[in-house]
């Protein structure tokens, strides 16, 4: 659970809170860790009354028929080329704490990583799961090392709480963003079948880790206000200064092979999904050629292209990183939500006040994200009709098929 949420945005995302609130950066991950616990539990027991590989496109079609349940498998598809750009995009800042990069230079790189990824994905190499585990010890070991280091100079962190409060506004800003953070917390519920008792232990599985990742987010928010630095990632300087210098060569690395790793799990699953929604006839059945490796060749090319393009525009439109992350968090909101909902039909009614919570928080961080829910706004508002409309024509299509000539 902890490898999946933690990723290369623990080095990145505390920055991005701490600039759009201080000090109150803190608190929006305390309430921010705190708020997921509902709808984690909430995940858990869906995921353990009901385990399926779909995950939250199976409970919310299991609670509200097919057409729903689709949507939400066409919405998640539709997140991957913002997800994946942003993924790239923060791995680039530790690229660049390496060998500086802008303008259409970086670009340039950027599109070259991505070709690589389709060479890379065409043969079917997978990163394996031992290396990911192995590179988020590595995070992990990093940010310990440097909040023990941070221990010994302990009047600098006791100056953070001294600061005074921000508005509540720019918290919930910062929460909106650092919502990132727990985009995974559903991904497990893919895995309830590979758990040998998914009802004794789904529910501590996905707490420790949850609980886990939130702490560390903390701790890195934390450092970053007691030891502030210019450098461009945050957190090469306070490495710099608590370790005594390294920091671009340790988390630049690290930072780097985690986020390819990630990108490259982005698509590979990615196309998949969208073959297999190609086979089920929801997508074109010109997605589902497969080469002589078994990969979705023209998903997965498909899926890079987008990606590529999005990579431009993001350049020419003069987007932040910070934008695809709240674009893309507004997609897992309705996910969520959608989710919640779904629990609150499937689950027995004690767990309606876990329900509750959960939707309420959901509905937050929508209204954190303001006009940053767009995207997603109209990504439902595509697909729904769509899935409907395609429903009901197959729908006619078998009723004539039927009728005698």
């Amino acid at each position: 659970m902890a490898t999946t949420l933690l990723g290369t945005g623990v080095f990145i995302l505390p920055q991005i809170t701490v600039n759009k609130a201080g000090v109150g950066a803190v608190f929006a991950w305390a309430l921010l860790t705190l708020a997921i616990v509902p709808v984690t539990l909430v995940f858990a027991r869906l995921a353990s009354h009901f385990p399926h590989a779909a995950g939250p496109a199976y409970f919310v079609e299991r609670a509200f028929g097919r057409v729903a349940g689709r949507t939400i498998g066409l919405i998640f598809l539709l997140v991957i080329p913002l997800g994946s750009p942003a993924a790239i995009l923060m791995t680039f800042e530790f690229v660049n704490a390496l060998v500086p990069m802008s303008g259409w230079g970086q670009v340039c790189a950027e599109l070259v990583v991505i070709a690589c990824l389709l060479l890379l994905n065409l043969k079917g190499i997978q990163v394996s799961a031992k290396l990911q585990f192995a590179l988020t010890l590595g995070v992990v070991a990093v940010v310990m090392s440097l909040f023990s280091a941070a221990g010994i100079q302990g009047a600098q962190l006791s100056v953070v709480t001294q600061q005074e409060l921000p508005e509540f506004s720019l918290v919930m800003a910062a929460v909106g963003i650092g919502f990132w953070s727990f985009l995974g917390v559903e991904a497990m519920t893919h895995l309830a079948n590979d758990f040998k008792s998914p009802a004794r232990d789904m529910v501590p599985a996905m707490m420790i880790g949850t609980v886990l990742v939130g702490l560390v987010y903390m701790a890195c928010t934390l450092l970053l206000l007691a030891f502030p630095n210019d450098a461009n990632v945050a957190m090469i300087g306070a490495f710099d200064q608590l370790l005594g210098g390294y920091g671009a060569q340790v988390i630049g690395i690290l930072g780097i092979a985690s986020g390819l790793a990630t990108v490259n799990v982005y698509c590979a699953s990615a196309s998949r999904l969208m073959w297999s929604f190609s086979q089920e006839g929801i997508l074109p059945r010109y997605f589902q050629q497969l080469n002589r490796h078994g990969v979705p060749v023209r998903a997965l090319s498909t899926i890079l292209l987008v990606m590529a393009i999005v990579m431009v525009m993001t350049y020419v439109g003069g987007y932040q990183l910070e934008h695809l992350i709240a674009w893309s968090n507004g997609v897992f909101v309705i996910i969520y939500l959608m989710s919640m909902l779904a629990a609150a039909k499937l689950l027995p009614r004690h767990n309606w006040p876990l329900v509750i919570v959960g939707s309420i928080f959901c509905l937050l961080i929508g209204v954190a994200l303001g006009q940053d829910m767009l995207y997603a706004i109209a990504v439902m508002l595509i697909a729904a009709p769509f899935l409907w409309w395609q429903k009901q024509h197959i729908a006619r299509k078998q009723q004539n098929a039927a009728e005698p000539i």
